[in-house]
């Protein structure tokens, strides 16, 4: 397997000729019209570009025949380029999220943040909520984002209630549906905006206070260790 590698790596490199971002792209598009490959963007490897395909980090030749998928390391500092790729593309500004929109849980002193996008009637997001419950020190921002048709009445009953997050906990972690009570102003229609915005295309999404974005469900050891690793 390491020989293949290899063997393509250096196809690829023996097909290097002066190009740009633009001239990958345009050869991409030529080529292969169907395929949809985006942020397009050179590497510290001569003749190779980054690139996202299906959600994730791939490597494409300058000659536009070649992807490669896995990590880029530089051997002089053994740092992993394609996770610092990773983490650059999924950041968000922390400070521009409209938190005064979420539902606010403050466990312990809730020195650490995390804000979640989370849809009622999404299993795995039921799933997360018990996790974050095994968490500390937290402070916890639920932008309730029904991204299923029969969720929206009911995310804009549990604003509507006088306890938003104590119904948002009874109907996500009881299946205890709020009382249907008069309709009042919510943000719900911007936490589908915002969310479209971000790249949420499904729950549960998870944003750290660094910026870092975690898609699918994740359990209290994970969140830790991600806690651990950004020094939170």
């Amino acid at each position: 397997m390491n020989k293949l590698w290899l063997l393509l790596w250096l196809s690829i490199l023996a097909c290097s000729s002066q190009a740009s971002v633009e001239s990958v792209q345009a050869q991409l598009k030529q080529k292969y019209p169907n395929l949809r490959i985006d942020n397009i963007q050179q590497t510290e490897m001569s003749g190779i570009y980054s690139a996202s395909l299906d959600n994730q980090i791939v490597y494409i030749g300058e000659n536009a025949e070649y992807i490669l998928v896995g990590s880029m390391l530089r051997l002089k500092d053994q740092r992993n380029l394609t996770k610092d790729l990773v983490m650059k593309q999924q950041h968000i500004d922390w400070k521009k999220l409209p938190l005064q929109d979420a539902i606010k849980t403050v466990k312990g002193n809730g020195r650490r943040q995390i804000a979640v996008f989370s849809d009622p009637n999404c299993p795995y997001c039921k799933q997360l909520e018990n996790q974050l419950n095994q968490l500390t020190n937290v402070t916890i921002y639920t932008f309730i984002y029904p991204i299923r048709n029969q969720s929206i009445q009911a995310s804009k009953q549990i604003w509507c209630q006088p306890n938003p997050a104590f119904a948002w906990h009874n109907l996500i972690q009881k299946g205890i549906v709020p009382q249907t009570i008069a309709a009042c102003p919510n943000p719900i229609e911007r936490n589908l905006q915002l969310g479209q915005k971000l790249g949420v295309e499904g729950t549960p999404t998870l944003f750290f206070s660094n910026g870092f974005k975690a898609v699918g469900m994740q359990t209290a050891p994970q969140i830790e260790a991600l806690w651990k690793e950004f020094g939170m």
